[in-house]
């Protein structure tokens, strides 16, 4: 999630296809999203949320790194295959993937860890390197202003800058 940013459901339900591993900017499709309703069973949409959600995001090597690690182990091919799965090949529901996470969280002593804090993360990460427009872009938002305003972590510090031109303006008047 760290390296995509997508939501919980848009990444268990990247597929083998969804993958570009060898090009000169290694990505993943994020196309579909996982759906699990009362009385049916787990499944994969062929959309994410909105059709500004499909979107292929550039590879971290720390991401590229863990997808070619997942792989080795599972031992996956077929292009149709998600990425993540259960034993038996069926879509993770993102409720038992919650759990687990929080499960973990929980044994290590660390708090408020949520698949949405990861988004926050990486909209703030890269509000802070590059803008707003680009973080928005990279999750999927139709606007820049669902992403400042439910996304980006408000950083409060002012620029330090001030304080030379306040020392300038009146630092010799004290």
């Amino acid at each position: 999630m760290l390296g995509t940013s997508a939501r919980i459901g848009e990444v268990l339900a990247i597929r083998l296809q969804d993958l570009d591993m060898d090009g000169p900017i290694p990505t993943a499709r994020i196309a579909g999203t996982i759906i699990s309703r009362k009385g049916e069973p787990t499944h994969r949409q062929d959309h994410p949320k909105t059709d500004r959600s499909v979107r292929r995001v550039a590879l971290p090597a720390f991401a590229l790194h863990a997808i070619r690690s997942r792989l080795l182990r599972s031992g996956d091919t077929d292009p149709g295959d998600l990425l993540f799965s259960t034993r038996v090949s069926t879509p993770h529901t993102t409720n038992n993937i919650r759990r687990l996470l929080r499960d973990v969280m929980d044994a290590a002593g660390i708090e408020n860890v949520t698949p949405h804090r990861f988004r926050r993360t990486v909209a703030t990460v890269v509000n802070d390197a590059q803008g707003a427009l680009l973080a928005s872009e990279l999750l999927g938002h139709t606007d820049s202003r669902i992403t400042m305003q439910h996304y980006i972590q408000r950083n409060e510090t002012v620029n330090p800058v001030t304080a030379e031109h306040l020392e300038r303006a009146f630092g010799k008047a004290v």
